[in-house]
């Protein structure tokens, strides 16, 4: 009896992981798919019905996971915001926060970081502006990650307040400005969409930036006490 109870209790178990590992194939290709189709064809071009063709899944699919076209959108920024390792860029940052000590090499870091994470969400931000102007959703969800980017900023510049590392005279409000600005769609699309330069060229520039910006000037910054020009400003 004991025996027939333990098999019918062992043929009661469901293991999910199956299920999970399929729905995160069909999520992977809606994005891919979703973002294949807002770059050729932009946001007023793109139907959820033209995405969960190419996708394979059905309409009902994308709606229950994503909510819409805007979720779809909302999805691929926060996909994207992740960065391109497997541990997204905000916790690489907060990680190395911790571990890190120098100022100049903290701004280094998260020169790197932005100009990763830029060549990753500034389309997609680019898309949402230009979308924004005529539909509301976009309007709302463009608003909703610019305060959520600088919340992050101000997050940033706290740390660099408590840790008695700004320069005298730059308050906690002044350097989140500076790392926002840093941080903006707007100053990527200028420097690599428009004007060419390498995401390498790119991070040292916003770095030099955020030094010269945020920092003490010491005699190691450049020649005569004075912050180290930004290559290509020579």
């Amino acid at each position: 009896m004991e025996r027939i109870v333990a098999e019918v209790k062992g043929k009661r178990r469901y293991n999910s992981s199956g299920r999970q590992e399929q729905a995160r194939r069909n999520r992977d290709a809606v994005l891919q798919a979703a973002e294949r189709q807002l770059n050729e064809c932009g946001y007023a071009g793109t139907t959820v019905a033209a995405v969960a063709g190419e996708a394979g899944v059905s309409m009902e699919t994308v709606y229950k996971a994503f909510g819409g076209k805007a979720g779809l959108v909302r999805a691929l920024y926060e996909r994207n915001l992740a960065g391109a390792g497997t541990v997204s860029a905000y916790e690489r940052s907060d990680a190395m926060r911790e571990r890190e000590s120098e100022p100049a090499a903290i701004l280094r870091e998260w020169g790197l970081l932005t100009a990763e994470v830029g060549s990753m969400v500034t389309p997609v931000r680019l898309l949402m502006r230009a979308a924004a102007v005529n539909d509301q959703e976009m309007a709302a969800l463009l608003e909703d990650i610019e305060d959520n980017r600088l919340k992050r900023m101000r997050h940033h510049a706290r740390y660099l307040k408590d840790r008695g590392y700004l320069r005298d005279g730059v308050s906690a409000a002044e350097a989140a400005d500076v790392l926002w600005v840093c941080s903006s769609a707007e100053l990527y699309e200028l420097l690599v969409l428009k004007r060419g330069w390498s995401l390498p060229r790119f991070a040292r520039h916003i770095t030099s930036y955020m030094a010269a910006s945020l920092l003490p000037v010491t005699v190691q910054d450049g020649p005569g006490g004075r912050p180290a020009a930004p290559e290509g400003t020579t």
